[in-house]
């Protein structure tokens, strides 16, 4: 393709693109097509020679777009949102275009520089101190796996990495069951293992950890000659929002010299609201933090902002310098590929950059504000509705529901279904206690008071009908 071309096809792509969006509302959310569809589609073996792009433009919009699930759909509640604000998206067009590889300082400055300077903006929306820095890692869960890692390594004394876990004593990592599953797979591929994850009990209406039995459990693995290593603590979880009482696991963690890390990957985007910041009161006074700015905040994924008290530790643990990876003047430049998993490194910085400017904190503050009304007043809604009733508390704008007690799991899992299918919204089903319940949560950039609406007339629409059947 010549350059004329590509410039013509952006123009095409991005007119689409604008149509996509302002026509969402008419599209179902999720993919209607069935298993198989779209494979059977594409030809069983790869060309040989060379098709013109309007061919394969058109195959996309014949093949692949029947099969995607809308996740900038207005009317996404499934989940946690993977946001794109139009000005994320523009700024992923120009990392695109000059597709720099930002793994040193020297590789791209600009890249390294301006997520330097994110980094510590997004710092100080959120109200931590000053005393944290950090890097944009591509997910939670890579952050998550660094911040074990790092809690492994520190628990060994630095052995680890060199001497592998054999011979060493048996680390335990501590945390409730409300965390995420990325929790598990860190422990896994750090090499802690699976029996070594101590799941803590859960208090109160905001389901968080017993601290009282999270150090029950820390001198009894003390006391057992094992040694324990860190505490992941969690706000916002995926299933009902849970939130720890950080503070009190820090004093448990501070008495034994714990590493904790917190995963608000969902709701640390509402601390930029002051309000918000009592559900993870402590949080500065953990070792790590991670949240994600494009679950809610409306940068385009993946963009995950891992804040760390002691760079130095993270560094000691991940990085590593081969001759052809050395810089000069290393004591006045970052280096991020030090921080993280993975060497190479995308340039995330830019589209927080870009989103920052186009809205600034209070035009986002406004958003996640109007989320949270919404989904509360929708949960107060069908709190009154005959035939439903609410299994968890609101926390931010997520909850859950389900029908009533004449209802069975069966029952509950097929109104899920028959809304999925319908098509106007999605939601996704959880399990609370060993029963199965409805999630929902508003969380998408683009959502409006009357998408919520349309929510609270589609689930009951359903649900009448499913119950004259």
């Amino acid at each position: 393709m010549d350059w004329n071309s590509f410039a013509r096809h952006a123009r095409d792509i991005a007119d689409w693109g604008a149509d996509y969006h302002q026509t969402l509302r008419d599209r179902p959310v999720r993919a209607q097509t069935k298993p198989g569809s779209i494979f059977n589609a594409l030809p069983a073996t790869p060309p040989e020679q060379g098709e013109p792009m309007d061919a394969i433009l058109q195959d996309f919009h014949d093949i692949a777009l029947p099969g995607l699930t809308h996740w900038q759909h207005p009317r996404f509640f499934a989940y946690f949102p993977a946001n794109a604000a139009p000005e994320s998206m523009l700024a992923e067009f120009l990392t695109t275009i000059t597709a720099p590889q930002c793994m040193l300082w020297q590789t791209s400055p600009a890249a390294t520089e301006i997520e330097t300077r994110m980094v510590d903006w997004m710092r100080q929306a959120i109200g931590l101190p000053d005393a944290f820095t950090g890097a944009i890692q591509d997910s939670a869960s890579s952050a998550t796996l660094s911040a074990v890692m790092t809690m492994r390594e520190r628990a060994l004394d630095w052995a680890g990495k060199e001497q592998g876990l054999s011979g060493q004593p048996v680390l335990r990592v501590y945390c409730s069951q409300e965390v995420h599953t990325s929790i598990d797979r860190a422990i896994w591929f750090s090499g802690i293992g699976q029996d070594n994850l101590v799941r803590i009990p859960t208090t109160g209406p905001r389901r968080a950890m017993d601290a009282g039995a999270l150090r029950q459990a820390v001198e009894a693995d003390i006391a057992a000659g094992m040694k324990p290593a860190g505490i992941i603590t969690c706000t916002g979880g995926t299933s009902t929002g849970a939130c720890d009482d950080i503070a009190a696991v820090m004093e448990v963690a501070e008495a034994h010299d714990l590493y904790v890390h917190v995963d608000a990957a969902w709701a640390g985007s509402a601390m930029i609201c002051p309000e918000f910041r009592d559900l993870w009161a402590g949080a500065e006074r953990a070792d790590s933090i991670v949240f994600n700015p494009h679950k809610w905040l409306g940068a385009q994924f993946d963009c995950s902002i891992q804040f760390i008290r002691d760079p130095d530790a993270l560094r000691k643990t991940l990085a590593i310098q081969p001759e052809y990876l050395k810089t000069t003047a290393e004591d006045e430049i970052i280096n991020y590929s030090e921080w993280s998993i993975p060497l190479g490194r995308r340039f995330r910085a830019l589209k927080l950059w870009f989103l920052i400017r186009a809205y600034g904190l209070e035009g986002l503050r406004m958003r996640l504000r109007n989320h949270v009304a919404w989904s509360q007043a929708l949960c107060e809604r069908l709190r009154t509705e005959p035939g439903f009733e609410i299994v968890t508390e609101p926390v931010l704008s997520l909850f859950t529901f389900r029908l009533d007690a004449t209802h069975s799991d069966a029952q509950n899992q097929a109104l899920v279904d028959r809304i999925n299918d319908d098509g106007r919204i999605y939601l996704t089903q959880t399990l609370v206690d060993g029963t199965k319940a409805i999630r929902f949560q508003v969380g998408q950039f683009d959502c409006t008071e009357a998408d919520v609406e349309t929510a609270f007339h589609v689930i009951t629409e359903l649900a009448a009908e499913d119950a004259l059947s």
